[in-house]
């Protein structure tokens, strides 16, 4: 034990020691929330260019050019026309000067169709525009041909925009409100997190058994400590590193909440801040319902089998890549054991995500079961309340077939330290664990 405790504390330094694993463990939360900015700060920068199309709209009805409104990417110029002929004939006068040529025909409110002509394809912007521009206008001019007196205002009164709230009842009998969508969030968060930590600290794992092996260290090493010894110490000292990463993390996340609750709270003094047209009742209001969504999911349990769920999955993967690392001479050959490893990792994500929206359903049920699936899929059950029973086998399977997995990778780890000069193959495996 002694021995296994000073691998463990070197594993863990080697790592925890690094400037890289400092700055990274700092600056990835602000990479994330930067590259969660791109796509926004992108389409700021798509929609806020100075150059703007001119788009000639050709209007049979004379009724309906003026719904299409200009803006800073597409200016719409009215011409008058007759016939599909003039769409080609006005495009090819004006030598380059307009993009496209939008044509509304006649019988477009029977046909419910909209030409838009260009020599290239049509940007998608420009299509959803027309769309969403031309389809209520022409609805209410339909409406209006009916001849029924206020049609279109009974229509308008009729219509409503369904708000669906989801109670949840406590156990003391009280009700709250919850969320469907922030359960979902959660929960796709912290499958997410257990995905990249274990392929991270996996891959780590690999490469520094590969690393020992290549350098001929192993071979002193072993002379002093078991091999299982060794790659358990090198699988607890990562792991450790992985944790203590995770709660430097935890706290900066913490940190933020308190700064971005302050920031919010002295702008709930102004809620025209917040959101304009609303008075400060309706924005506590919003906020108090929103805190009380946050609030109604039951953290305790999730984060308690956050834990154990990480620590099972990494467990069972962590072996599984030190086995392999054991089993070439260089990096490079890794990719013929890799690729089931990966595509299990994968899987168990993509079933995350098909569970998503049946949190309960059998497919959900099932991969939560299998124990190479279920690390991943039960972190998007843990919201949902999953049963004691579903949970307690789950663990039990998990944790039985880890312990079986290190077993195994054990056998493979001390005959393929030692093992140079060839290829090892999926036989070679086999026969290393009988």
């Amino acid at each position: 034990m002694d021995k296994l405790r000073l691998i463990i504390a070197r594993e863990y330094m080697s790592i925890v020691g690094r400037k890289s694993f400092i700055i990274m463990t700092i600056l990835f939360p602000f990479l994330m929330i930067a590259i969660g900015s791109i796509p926004v700060l992108m389409t700021m920068l798509n929609n806020s260019g100075d150059q703007t199309e001119q788009i000639a709209v050709i209007d049979e009805t004379g009724r309906y050019s003026a719904a299409l409104q200009s803006d800073n990417r597409y200016n719409f110029v009215a011409i008058k026309g007759d016939t599909l002929t003039n769409a080609r004939e006005f495009y090819d006068k004006s030598k380059g000067s307009i993009s496209a040529v939008i044509v509304i025909p006649r019988d477009v409110e029977t046909s419910a169709q909209v030409n838009i002509y260009s020599e290239s394809t049509v940007a998608p912007a420009l299509t959803s525009m027309v769309n969403n521009a031309l389809t209520d206008t022409i609805q209410n001019a339909k409406l209006a041909a009916k001849g029924i007196p206020d049609l279109q205002k009974i229509v308008e009164e009729t219509s409503i925009d369904l708000d669906v709230r989801t109670v949840t009842w406590q156990q003391d009998g009280n009700e709250t409100e919850s969320s469907s969508d922030i359960a979902m969030g959660l929960g796709m968060i912290l499958a997410m997190v257990i995905y990249i930590f274990v392929m991270m600290c996996g891959s780590m794992i690999m490469n520094n058994v590969i690393e020992e092996k290549t350098n001929r260290i192993v071979e002193v090493v072993v002379s002093s400590c078991r091999p299982f010894h060794l790659m358990l110490g090198k699988i607890i000292g990562v792991g450790l590193s992985g944790l203590t990463q995770m709660a430097i993390w935890i706290v900066l996340l913490a940190i933020a909440g308190s700064v971005m609750g302050n920031v919010l709270g002295g702008l709930a003094a102004s809620p025209e801040a917040i959101a304009p047209g609303m008075d400060a009742s309706e924005v506590n209001n919003v906020a108090t319902d929103f805190m009380q969504q946050i609030m109604s999911i039951n953290y305790t349990p999730i984060i308690i089998n956050f834990l154990l769920y990480f620590i099972g999955g990494y467990l069972l993967y962590s072996a599984i890549f030190a086995a392999l690392g054991s089993a070439v001479d260089q990096a490079s050959d890794t990719s013929q054991f890799l690729w089931p490893v990966m595509m299990l990792m994968i899987i168990a994500l993509y079933a995350a995500i098909g569970c998503a929206e049946n949190p309960n359903g059998p497919m959900a049920f099932w991969c939560s079961m299998i124990p190479f699936t279920s690390p991943i899929v039960m972190m998007i059950r843990l919201p949902y309340d999953v049963p004691l029973w579903q949970m307690f086998l789950s663990h039990a399977l998990l944790l039985g077939t880890a312990l079986a997995i290190v077993w195994c990778a054990a056998r493979i780890y001390r005959r393929g330290i030692l093992h140079y000069g060839q290829k090892a193959s999926f036989n070679d495996l086999f026969k290393w664990i009988k």
